[in-house]
């Protein structure tokens, strides 16, 4: 894509992030359920509408195949909706973390926003240099598509044996780091992230939640970042596909917090879909390809796969006294 693409690209992502957190959120407030819905339907109409934008960018571009890319605005549009269902798809394991690490923490609900969305704005950052390094690992060298076919199948397998992992905040690296440079301040100062104690500068507990979102998304790259790239190598796609997912998950997890515990087979779901994309991308890898899987197939199995999980889910939903994730802890200590 020329430079000016995603420079406008970028400029959009920017403009939408600083009318979000500079107009419409300057206040800190509960965002309630019908507040939640209404955001993510305009982060998933505004994503369909890229879509639109990304299928006329590819074709009417004359060098579409030629630069690598796929060969026509359909194929472009069928993958970036690919990536961009697998993100989101993905980012349910994400939530279920996150919720976790407000209910660790205690904080309030008025506040969530806001650490969701320094933590957006990191997560962008850090997937735009990790989509960076693996697209060109992906495209300098074609054997590491089995490497990230791997990964994804190993990271499936882990996902299936280990089942429910609780978060410990003590434990997180970055949070003992951070204690150990700067004192933390005893209790949350409305949504200041720095402040002061005893004429010493000091981070309050809320920071320390954002690093225990940034270093989960890290943790879960890990797994996207490869399962993209197991649909497509075209910078461009992976990048558009994966910011627009991530824009959107704050209102989805606060439209789905309160029934998280829900999805019981959701993870299940995921851990198939992480499977037939690694296996997809070890076939089709160009070193030695064994079976190529046509673009719209694989979506329609990605969609099956995660239907079926979703609609098994609401038919065994948890019993009344179930408590889920997003469930309030108040033994839970403060840092």
């Amino acid at each position: 894509m020329p430079l000016w693409i995603w420079v406008g690209f970028f400029a959009l992502v920017a403009g939408l992030l600083a009318l979000d957190l500079g107009v419409l959120n300057r206040k800190a407030h509960v965002i309630g359920v019908r507040e939640a819905l209404g955001w993510t339907a305009f982060w998933v109409s505004l994503a369909l509408l890229f879509n639109v934008l990304v299928y006329l960018l590819y074709e009417h571009r004359p060098n579409g195949a030629a630069a690598g890319g796929p060969a026509s605005g359909w194929e472009a549009a069928v993958l970036f909706f690919n990536g961009y269902l697998l993100e989101e798809s993905l980012s349910m394991d994400n939530m279920f973390v996150i919720a976790l690490i407000f209910t660790y923490f205690r904080v309030p609900r008025e506040h969530q926003h806001r650490t969701l969305f320094w933590g957006i704005v990191g997560a962008l950052v850090l997937r735009g240099l990790m989509i960076g390094a693996g697209t060109a690992l992906a495209h300098r060298f074609a054997w590491m598509m089995y490497v990230f076919g791997l990964i994804l199948v190993a990271s499936a397998v882990k996902m299936l044996l280990i089942g429910e992992q609780q978060v410990d905040p003590g434990r997180n690296l970055l949070v003992r780091l951070a204690r150990r440079l700067c004192p933390v301040a005893p209790g949350f100062e409305g949504q200041r992230f720095f402040t002061r104690v005893d004429g010493r500068r000091a981070i309050t507990p809320l920071f320390v939640v954002l690093l225990m979102v940034e270093s989960a998304d890290v943790v879960f790259a890990v797994d996207s970042i490869p399962a993209i790239l197991g649909v497509t190598t075209d910078p461009f796609l992976v990048m558009t596909s994966n910011a627009f997912a991530i824009l959107g998950l704050r209102s989805l997890f606060f439209a789905l917090s309160a029934i998280l515990d829900k999805f019981r087979y959701l993870k299940v779901s995921l851990v198939l879909v992480l499977i037939f994309i690694g296996i997809k991308m070890i076939l089709g890898c160009e070193t030695r390809v064994i079976l190529k899987i046509p673009t719209s197939l694989s979506l329609a199995v990605v969609v099956a796969i995660l239907a079926i999980g979703v609609a098994a889910s609401m038919i065994r939903a948890p019993g009344p006294g179930a408590s889920g994730p997003a469930g309030e802890n108040r033994d839970a200590p403060r840092p």
